[in-house]
């Protein structure tokens, strides 16, 4: 007898639909699995036979043929197991029920029979959705994340006989719930706050330029400074993730595996800090078929780099495009994917090798040199905001004067995120003042005459790119922006240049 299920698996960050088609016939005892299935599919075959044996019944003696359609895609993971054992059930008519069209099923299976957690359970959901199912069959664990998807039935299974019985209708299990507006509301409890932060107000005033306009920073100190202090409470700042946000970057980690335990949407913005080691593969994305990598993972978030220099300058040249972009593609011989990859890049370094300024290092101006080569021009002039951290004096360290919390700063931020959406609510694809083109700098980034001579003043002296011009442009926008300022003003460009002039001090 033939039965079919419906199932969907995950191609980049987003699902298609997979039909489960089982045959149970006659002949020698034979498990056949076709439809391109990768390794882990193969190996359902043992899963799920025991599983089956485990749960109280029958597998069906003689050929057993499962076809997962459409053929011509390469299927990959253990999720398929859940769907290929309700189908051999349905076929060898151990069950019999008219609900497997409605539902979409997806979990591993122990041998037991247990359902386990797979992944990209979230992007299978919202394909349910688009596909006019009902609902979907997941496993307990990612009940939650399936169940931020509105107008679905999610159904939490613990083990396959239970699922049997769900569909059969001889036991009824209540579809996930989940608060959304509660998971916003706990967004901000954050452990870190920028009030622990002692002294270093221009750094922190930079940071607030950044977050309002989404801007990319490079921090420059000694060590012990606080760099990755700052960078940490960077996240603190950064206006709350609208809920299409929170999708497309639960999406993402979801497909990867890495939402934790019965979470079903992140409500924070990442904050990513790969290790100086990492590949390109690693920070892009990649391996044989492609799958996100930490640029993505810090998408709507922060990508922290630290010890710039120490990153391979492969691996550092390869970001120039996605940082422009905001979406990274990779081409492999499984095919073409693209990841969106849309995150505020903030790195750290040390201004010689053995971490003192230029005046008090001990280096050799040819090993200082051979330090700061190992970042580009070009890599430089994609990081909007080059800023110097000074060591905090004692006086500042020791003394008791609180400074702003993170929540005084977002208010500011949030208020300067507001403008940028009514400047750009024509232009969807622009969300903040980084992601401006020529054409929105000519149409929000007019100067007057003296403004012109000062900038123009500026790049002369300090020879600054095309590039330059336009990143000094945004940050003045920004600047503006904080002082809720519809012009730009000779005050504000000043301030947006000052954050250009520190690389030409230290690479010349």
């Amino acid at each position: 007898m033939l039965s079919r299920v419906c199932s969907a698996a995950v191609n980049g960050i987003d699902a298609y639909p997979v039909e489960v088609e089982v045959n149970a016939g006659y002949g020698d005892t034979l498990i056949v699995i076709v439809g391109l299935p990768d390794a882990a599919v193969k190996e359902s075959r043992d899963r799920v036979s025991t599983a089956i044996t485990n749960s109280g019944f029958k597998f069906p003696m003689g050929r057993t043929t499962i076809n997962l359609a459409p053929a011509d895609v390469k299927k990959e993971g253990p999720s398929f197991d859940l769907p290929i054992a309700l189908g051999v059930l349905a076929a060898s008519e151990q069950i019999e029920t008219d609900q497997l069209d409605n539902f979409i099923a997806v979990g591993e299976l122990a041998l037991t029979g247990a359902v386990r957690p797979c992944k990209g359970v979230l992007p299978i959901a919202i394909r349910a959705r688009q596909e006019g199912k009902v609902g979907v069959l997941v496993p307990a664990e990612n009940a939650a994340e399936a169940a931020v998807v509105d107008g679905l039935q999610v159904i939490p299974v613990q083990n396959l006989r239970e699922a049997a019985q769900f569909l059969e209708g001889e036991i009824k299990i209540a579809p996930t719930k989940v608060d959304i507006a509660k998971m916003f509301d706990q967004a901000h409890d954050d452990d870190v706050d920028f009030a622990e932060v002692k002294g270093q107000e221009s750094v922190k005033r930079a940071l607030e330029i950044a977050a309002a306009g989404g801007h990319n920073v490079l921090l420059i100190g000694p060590p012990g400074t606080g760099k990755s202090m700052l960078a940490k409470r960077l996240p603190t700042i950064l206006p709350p993730l609208t809920l299409n946000e929170a999708l497309e970057t639960t999406k993402i980690h979801s497909i990867v595996g890495l939402l934790p335990p019965g979470v079903g949407l992140i409500t924070r913005r990442p904050f990513r800090t790969p290790h100086h080691t990492a590949s390109d593969a690693g920070l892009l994305g990649g391996n044989i078929n492609p799958t996100p990598g930490e640029i993505s993972l810090a998408h709507h978030g922060v990508l922290f780099l630290d010890e710039l220099p120490e990153f391979k300058r492969s691996v550092l040249e390869t970001m120039r495009q996605p940082l422009e972009d905001g979406h990274v593609t990779i081409s492999r011989a499984a095919g073409t994917m693209t990841f969106p990859a849309q995150f505020m890049l903030v790195a750290a370094m040390n201004p010689t090798p053995d971490g003192k300024m230029a005046g008090e290092s001990k280096s050799s101006p040819r090993e200082i040199q051979n330090y700061l080569s190992r970042i580009s021009g070009p890599l430089l002039d994609r990081i909007d905001l080059h800023v110097e951290v000074p060591p905090v004096k004692f006086r500042e360290i020791s003394g008791d004067r609180a400074g702003e919390t993170s929540a005084e700063i977002r208010q500011r931020v949030v208020a300067a995120r507001k403008l940028q959406q009514t400047r750009f609510a024509h232009k969807p694809k622009i969300t903040c003042n980084a992601r401006m083109g020529s054409k929105e700098l000519k149409e929000f980034c007019g100067l007057d005459e003296t403004t012109k001579q000062l900038l123009q003043n500026a790049m002369a002296d300090w020879n600054l790119s095309a590039r330059a011009y336009d990143r000094i442009l945004k940050m003045a926008r920004t600047i503006a922006d904080l002082a809720a300022s519809e012009n730009l003003t000779s005050d504000h460009v000043s301030e947006a240049i000052q954050y250009r002039s520190l690389d030409r001090q230290i690479w010349g």
